[in-house]
Formats: structure tokens, C-alpha cells, sequence
């Protein structure tokens, strides 16, 4: 069956600036607000003091930095690699939690502004 025998979908509704505003002004938009921010908040001072520490470690701990761990391998090495890993960890702990929590959230807002249905 091609899709000239299927009947169009109806275009969503398009939401007046009023609508928005109303909706920013929501509990269920205020709660999705609240939830990205306690993620992004915490994950982000982590990240930051890791890297922090990471440079002032290359900086001021020479010798720390400079212990052999196996091989030429040396722990500033090994903290640097950690760097990307963390970077990693963070980006799959953030799909996963938006798409569990935020999601659901933006998707029924949306739903509701365009007049479909709710979740």
C-alpha cells in the first residue's frame, strides 16, 4: 500500500505564545526543570573538580604523577585516560536517566500543547 492511499495525519496544533508561557509556568514543566537540574548540577561540579584536580596533579605533583604503574605506564597516564572514561560514563548516565525521567515528561508536555494525546 503506498502512502497516497493513506489519509494524512492532522498537522499538531500550534500553540500561541500565551500557551507557552502558561505551560513554563506549569507544575509538570517546573517538575521537568527540577529534575534535569538535580542531574546536571551534581554531574557537572563532579566533572569539574575531577579535571581540576587532574591539572593541579600534572602541575604541582611531579612525582606523584610520575609513578611507574606497569611498564612506561605512569599514574598521570592512567588519570589522563580516566579523563575520557569519565566523559563516557557521564554522557550513557545522562541518555539513560533522560531517557527514563525527562523523556516521558517532555514528551506528555508536548503532547499537551499540541492537543494529542497525554501520557
Amino acid at each position: 500500500m503506498s502512502n497516497i492511499d493513506q489519509p494524512a495525519a492532522a498537522p499538531p496544533h500550534a500553540p500561541t505564545g500565551e500557551q507557552f508561557i502558561e505551560m513554563q509556568n506549569s507544575p509538570q514543566f517546573q517538575e521537568l526543570k527540577t529534575r534535569l537540574r538535580k542531574f546536571i548540577f551534581p554531574m557537572t561540579a563532579f566533572f569539574l573538580i575531577w579535571y581540576a584536580l587532574y591539572v593541579l596533579l600534572g602541575a604541582f605533583a611531579h612525582d606523584f604523577m610520575s609513578i611507574q604503574v606497569w611498564g612506561n605506564i605512569n599514574l598521570g597516564l592512567i588519570l589522563g585516560l580516566l579523563q575520557f572514561v569519565t566523559t563516557f560514563v557521564i554522557t550513557g548516565l545522562y541518555v539513560r536517566f533522560a531517557n527514563r525521567e525527562l523523556d516521558p515528561r517532555a514528551e506528555a508536555i508536548r503532547n499537551e500543547m499540541e492537543g494529542g494525546p497525554s501520557l
